[in-house]
């Protein structure tokens, strides 16, 4: 299998929030959804939890749990992370390499910190990626909402071309998992 999902941050104490990420469970939806046929495919599901040494994120406690709506399965694997990069400092690039991924698909939370450096080290790291357009999420902020901020994010990265690698914004009904491409 040449394609792996890569589920970043979708834990309890990112999304038991009042307001919650934007659209949170629609996106919890689509992201089920992924893994499911990623699974189906024989593709590995990964998923990525953010620990820090403090505050509701410390490994372990409910707020680093993944969030409840997931749907993970036995053999999923799990990643844990204490920068916006799932690749820094973490296992990420041994699993993949172990399984055989030459591309991943990434979805997750939050659309300009993790997901958005996530994606961008996939590519220097030589990872063609599929951003899943509408399995990415975050809070609204003041300078605009979570939505707007997916969009862009779905927007700037797959214009960026300079790593060589192709990143493409793409809706999840049309991501497909196969042995020939994620796209």
């Amino acid at each position: 299998m040449t394609s792996a999902l890569i589920v970043i941050d979708v834990q309890r104490a990112l999304f038991e929030t009042s307001p919650a990420p934007a659209e949170a469970a629609t996106i919890i939806g689509r992201i089920n959804k992924l893994a499911g046929r990623a699974r189906a495919a024989g593709a590995p599901v990964v998923y990525v939890q953010h620990e820090s040494a403090g505050g509701a994120m410390v490994h372990g406690l409910p707020g680093w749990e993944l969030d409840e709506r997931l749907e993970p399965a036995p053999g999923d694997i799990r990643i844990c992370k204490t920068t916006p990069d799932s690749f820094l400092r973490t296992g990420l690039a041994d699993a993949l390499s172990r399984a055989g991924v030459k591309e991943l698909v990434v979805c997750g939370y939050a659309s300009e910190f993790c997901v958005d450096t996530t994606v961008r080290r996939a590519a220097a790291l030589g990872y063609p990626v599929t951003l899943a357009a509408d399995a990415h999420t975050t809070h609204d902020k003041p300078h605009a909402a979570g939505a707007q901020i997916r969009a862009h994010h779905n927007a700037t990265l797959s214009s960026i071309s300079s790593f060589g690698v192709k990143i493409a914004a793409v809706a999840t009904a049309q991501i497909t998992f196969d042995t020939a491409s994620a796209r």
